[in-house]
């Protein structure tokens, strides 16, 4: 072997591409610790001026109230309870109603959309009933479901199945329709029958339309079973807000405006968490 092959420097490719993805890992941590930051920032300036402008008066402090009485009044029902009973009961009541109107409206949605997504007939038939039904502002029934099923929660959980039921449907049936039919034809040759096909093929592939409208879906849950509770109620968050309204108890209604608020970000966190436990095969749209 001649010199000049021995002195030839050789370049060590095999590391390249772990020191790229060790980089891109650490911008993407990088980039993780200033959104956090910046968030927790913006949240703090956010209250700050709001404490500020309640207490010099530039806001109108019983209209408006401050951060400060907020949690005063949080920690009140934490420690002592609601007029209706402990803050988790409350919470837990609320929370039961909507659950329950999400899974119904939940599967619903699906097991209509996937139908009317593959059989293009019962589609023309009653797609104009579904317009016309999803035109209706479905804030408005709630009083009739109050009228229908009464003060208990059947009311609480009509209302959040309507408010459910139709970003689930759509996105399912959008789903449905935007199948490959590459797959669906590749399916038949080897002798699927429909019902294979719907649930071997179709339904997997409107999976990550479905989960999309979950996301969005508990939230409305959540607005069906405040707003029910809020018409009418025995107990609930909603009945909270309404019983802070009519004593004029600003505190009162922010201090469950927030508990919801923090109700909805761990559901979407469990949602968000368990979409990711189910495509983990997906690539990560931060490594592109």
């Amino acid at each position: 072997m001649s010199p000049e092959v021995l002195s030839t420097p050789v370049v060590d490719t095999a590391k390249t591409p772990p020191d790229r993805a060790h980089s891109r890992a650490r911008a993407a941590r990088r980039r993780r610790i200033v959104v956090t930051l910046s968030r927790v920032l913006l949240l703090v300036a956010v209250l700050g001026l709001w404490e500020v402008l309640a207490r010099t008066e530039v806001i109108d402090p019983f209209n408006f109230s401050m951060p400060s009485k907020i949690w005063d009044q949080i920690w009140t029902w934490i420690t002592h309870g609601t007029a209706l009973g402990s803050l988790g009961e409350q919470i837990w009541y609320t929370l039961h109603e909507a659950l329950l109107g999400w899974v119904f409206g939940v599967v619903a949605g699906v097991v209509f959309g996937i139908a009317l997504g593959r059989i293009t007939l019962l589609a023309d038939v009653l797609g104009p009933y579904i317009k016309v039904l999803n035109s209706i502002p479905r804030i408005v029934l709630a009083p009739i479901f109050v009228i229908w099923f009464g003060l208990g929660p059947a009311s609480k959980v009509a209302s959040a199945v309507v408010l459910v039921f139709f970003p689930v449907f759509f996105n399912a049936f959008q789903g449905a329709r935007e199948v490959d039919r590459n797959l669906v034809a590749n399916a038949r040759i080897l002798g699927a029958s429909d019902r294979r096909v719907t649930l071997q093929v179709v339904i997997p592939s409107a999976t990550s339309w479905i989960f999309t409208s979950l996301h969005v879906s508990f939230g409305f849950a959540l607005i069906g079973a405040i707003v029910g509770e809020y018409i009418g109620a025995t107990k609930g968050i909603g009945l909270l807000v309404a019983q802070s309204q009519g004593t004029f108890n600003a505190a009162g209604v922010y201090a469950a405006m927030v508990i919801l608020a923090v109700v909805a970000l761990l559901a979407e966190g469990l949602l968000t968490f368990a979409e990711r436990r189910i495509f983990r095969w997906k690539p990560s749209g931060s490594d592109s």
